[in-house]
This record gives structure tokens, C-alpha cells and sequence, in this order.
């Protein structure tokens, strides 16, 4: 009996490892700006993290991407800081969403 419940529980074991994989979006900047900096935090931080592009800008019609450890949260607060003093900031789920389009 016991053999056979360990034999039942070793594909949600063997799931459990596909699942917990790092999550990515890809940033798309079609603003006719350039992204000078990025920061993605997640939901209900109290600061923003880092700049996630690490001093790299993104310009007008470039992309870059960004990489999420699997930390569980699927739901960050990105900021977009623009080289003329906007920023746009937005919720979004990176669990579901594999690009995000500034425009």
C-alpha cells in the first residue's frame, strides 16, 4: 500500500521542479523615448528595488528582458522612467503575461 501511494505522489514530486522555473518579460519601448531606467517590485513593496536594467537604457523600438526568480509572486509594480521625465507604472502579472509594450 504504502509503495503504491509513493508511486501516485512521484508525478506531483516531479512536477513541483517544472513548475518553479524563473519567469521572464520581455520590455518592449515603442515611446519614440528611451526607457533610462526600469524598476519592478512586487505588489504592495514599500520601495522599488534596483534599477533592473543596470544602467542600461532601452531605446525607442529596442526591447530588453527582464528575469523574475520564482519567488511564488506572480504580480510586480513596473516603473518606466523615460530620458524626458515621464514614467509610466503599472501592475502586471508575470505569470501570464511574457511581454509588456510601452507605447
Amino acid at each position: 500500500m504504502r509503495a503504491m501511494l509513493a508511486l501516485a505522489a512521484l508525478p506531483l514530486m516531479l512536477a513541483v521542479p517544472a513548475m518553479a522555473q524563473e519567469k521572464s518579460v520581455q520590455i518592449v519601448n515603442q515611446s519614440g523615448f528611451t526607457i533610462v531606467s526600469f524598476y519592478a517590485s512586487t505588489l504592495g513593496a514599500a520601495d522599488w528595488q534596483e534599477d533592473v536594467l543596470g544602467g542600461q537604457a532601452v531605446g525607442s523600438g529596442q526591447s530588453a528582458t527582464v528575469n523574475f526568480a520564482d519567488s511564488g509572486d506572480c504580480t510586480y509594480s513596473f516603473r518606466a522612467v523615460f530620458d524626458d521625465g515621464d514614467e509610466a507604472i503599472q501592475d502586471i502579472d508575470v505569470c501570464s503575461v511574457t511581454s509588456v509594450t510601452y507605447n
